[in-house]
């Protein structure tokens, strides 16, 4: 396919400036710019779509520079709802170094394994390496003058913040807009970048460097941008404001932050039949072919879940790389297997499957290792599910308090697993 035919296929298609998507394919400037702010070290599967979106132009000879937002993140993107909490310099500063590498990760997915690539023209920028310079009163000279405040107040978020019920907006969440159009304009000037991919809820702040380009350059720029993703379960957005985000970083063997590469593909492989379809175009590198073959085999069997499984596997390997994904889903066929007696694994076996399942110490208490491993929000939770015969330890089902004294396999529920080692 050409690139605005895939772009169309996969969904990677909202509001833009861009009246005929054929235009895409023999654009002679074929330079885009995306950014991320630092706003937690890691990106959400939210932000991974239009990561994907940005891959799919690379794939089409497009030259990526990808912004990561020091100089942003110190004011925080402005949600409909509030402010948000302002960062550390030197939380910002980790927040930038891991993103980027979830970032050039995902780009260079396609290139066998992606953590052992490097994406040639591949440009990480950063907002605080010309923010940090520019003087106040030359700001608002150059990039203060050229907007209106009628124009301003017109953005949805803005209404949102300040119409009845609102809370109300800061002076800095509410000059967001015009900082994030002088990052398009210093790129228009200093690269030649003349596109900004974005998600449909930027679209707005977007067009500010469209009309400084226009303004001060008298230049013309472009925005494309993606749809958001709904979870199909809940309805809300994939991202972290969401309060339901799966997290592009892999927790630290159950510690509770972040989501675990194992969390990470059951997430993808429970979704539901309605949802598959839509989910493999966008977050899968599979071919146009490879997904109408997968989507035939499906609905000739939907009981074997075929189209769910290569979902979940497409996206691991993108996110967490080929070797974790056959991992994970060869630990899923023998944890999930009807005829598999947890009693027959050795402890070497079980050791094995602690490299992708929450781990706790020999000898931590029943209670205990539900709750610190996130699988009961409290002990009075966890001593509920344990009376209520939701546990199980290397299959034996336990309905009381007990030392996980041996090397073991705890069950909570259909799905939940904790090793003992």
């Amino acid at each position: 396919m050409k690139l605005s035919e895939e772009l169309i296929y996969r969904g990677f298609k909202a509001e833009t400036t861009i009246e005929n998507p054929a235009d895409l394919d023999s654009r002679e400037n074929k330079k885009f710019y995306w950014g991320a702010d630092p706003s937690a070290d890691s990106l959400t599967i939210g932000n991974l779509a239009a990561i994907m979106m940005c891959a799919c132009f690379v794939r089409h000879g497009y030259e990526p520079y990808l912004l990561v937002g020091g100089a942003t993140g110190q004011i925080g993107d402005p949600k409909d709802n509030g402010e948000r909490d302002l960062k550390s310099l030197e939380e910002i500063d980790h927040n930038k170094k891991c993103i980027r590498e979830q970032i050039e990760r995902v780009i260079n997915a396609g290139d066998g394994d992606a953590k052992d690539h490097t994406t040639p023209g591949l440009k990480m920028v950063d907002n605080y390496d010309w923010f940090k310079d520019i003087h106040y009163l030359d700001f608002l000279r150059e990039v203060g003058k050229a907007f209106s405040m009628t124009q301003l107040l017109d953005r949805e978020f803005v209404q949102n913040r300040i119409g009845e019920g609102g809370s109300g907006i800061s002076y800095a969440e509410f000059s967001y807009s015009l900082i994030q159009g002088y990052d398009f304009l210093y790129l228009y000037r200093t690269y030649g970048v003349a596109m900004q991919l974005c998600g449909v809820d930027q679209f707005g702040n977007c067009s500010s460097g469209i009309h400084l380009i226009k303004r001060l350059e008298n230049g013309s720029a472009d925005v494309w941008s993606t749809p958001l993703v709904i979870d199909p379960v809940t309805g809300r957005k994939f991202g972290k404001s969401e309060g339901n985000a799966i997290w592009l970083a892999a927790s630290d063997n159950g510690s509770g932050n972040y989501t675990s590469i194992f969390d990470f593909y059951q997430f993808w492989l429970n979704q539901p039949d309605e949802s598959v379809e839509y989910l493999i175009k966008i977050y899968t590198l599979l071919s146009k072919e490879e997904i109408e073959d997968v989507l035939k085999r499906h609905k000739e069997a939907p009981e074997k879940r075929i189209a769910q499984k290569a979902l979940a596997r497409g996206v691991t390997e993108v996110v967490h790389g080929k070797d974790n994904a056959a991992a994970v889903e060869n630990l899923t066929a023998v944890l999930f297997d009807k005829n598999t007696d947890f009693a027959d694994f050795t402890a070497d076996e079980i050791t094995e499957f602690a490299a992708y399942l929450p781990v706790v110490s020999k000898g931590t208490a029943l209670v205990d290792a539900l709750v610190n491993t996130g699988l009961a929000e409290s002990k009075k939770k966890a001593r509920e599910f344990i009376t209520g015969g939701a546990i199980t330890v290397n299959g034996v089902k336990v309905t009381e308090e007990i030392d996980l004294n041996q090397t073991a396999i705890v069950k909570k529920g259909k799905n939940k697993f904790v090793i003992v080692k």
